[in-house]
């Protein structure tokens, strides 16, 4: 079963602030660039909305950063791809950070709005982000597009809405990833299947009185969505490992699933996934939570018919 991580360790309070005065800024950090971002504002001040979102995008960080040193380290590049990048926030973060100062790697974010994506690579040709690219394409147009490589190392989604993280893990699979980091946001199809069904579910198992209520229905619905997700990625060869983002002072949409390659699906995981749509009434969503079977990676690492449950 998916394993709880551990919290990063906080910076100490003695860390110096960035240059603009507010101590939140990582050291390092262009003050150009947030401002660009508009979470500074032009004499270099924090708004409480854009503190709240500075520090999920600065939490976060502190889990990529340091499985992008990992890969850089064994292979000496790494690869990144933002899912679902909206204005491309955690990008511009990550490699104004991280990309700036190594000798390689490289970061593409795809987005279905072309006016995003407009955006975000004229910020980044102004602030000389040359290794940033941004895609206007869809999930299954990124599986294919010649414009992305055959295997990626990372794949993020921050905040990507209802089935955007679903198309990012989609992604993911396809393209082999090392890793993925994944925040979701709002689930609603799951809860709409059940509502769908409800009538079904009441007349066959006892447990739909979890979902009944149309409060509980949205709850559940997206409690067990990200369940399915975890299940799918151990069934197609991941560790998966679960935690909180950030207080939920700051987001309710704190869950945070970080995937891990190892080559070896869990059959277990296969079968209870297969069980939970059936006994829940999601057979409308199989081709949703499908896993893919683990693909030999450039790097020589074997598939296994059945790799050990988290925490064994």
């Amino acid at each position: 079963m998916p394993k709880t991580a551990q919290r990063p360790p906080q910076r100490s309070a003695a860390t110096p602030p960035a240059a603009g005065g507010a101590p939140e800024i990582r050291p390092g950090q262009s003050v150009a660039l947030l401002q660009e971002l508009h979470i500074l504002t032009r004499d270099g001040k924090l708004n409480q909305d854009s503190r709240r979102k500075l520090k999920q995008v600065y939490h976060l960080y502190q889990f990529i950063e340091p499985l992008l040193q990992q890969v850089l380290t064994a292979r000496g590049d790494v690869t990144l791809v933002d899912h679902g990048a909206g204005k491309s926030y955690l990008g511009f973060i990550l490699c104004d950070l991280f990309f700036k100062s190594q000798a390689a790697g490289r970061i593409a974010g795809i987005e279905t709005r072309q006016a995003l994506v407009d955006k975000s690579q004229d910020l980044a040709a102004r602030l000389g982000f040359a290794r940033m690219d941004f895609l206007n394409l869809t999930v299954q147009a990124s599986i294919t597009s010649a414009a992305l490589p055959a295997e990626v190392d990372v794949v993020t989604a921050l905040h990507a809405c209802d089935t955007a993280t679903d198309d990012a893990i989609r992604f993911g699979l396809s393209k082999n990833a090392r890793f993925m980091v994944l925040v979701p946001c709002c689930q609603a199809e799951v809860a709409g299947v059940l509502r769908q069904h409800k009538a079904l579910s009441l007349s066959r198992t006892p447990l739909s009185e979890v979902w009944r209520h149309p409060l509980h229905t949205r709850e559940f619905g997206s409690q067990i969505t990200n369940v399915l997700r975890c299940l799918q990625l151990e069934a197609s060869g991941y560790q998966v490992t679960v935690t909180e983002l950030v207080g939920w002072e700051h987001s309710m949409k704190n869950e945070l699933i970080i995937a891990t390659r190892h080559g070896g699906a869990r059959r277990s995981a296969a079968v209870r996934l297969d069980q939970l749509l059936d006994q829940i009434g999601l057979n409308d969503l199989r081709h949703r939570f499908e896993p893919l079977a683990p693909i030999p990676s450039a790097d020589g690492t074997p598939g296994r018919p059945d790799a050990p449950e988290a925490g064994q």
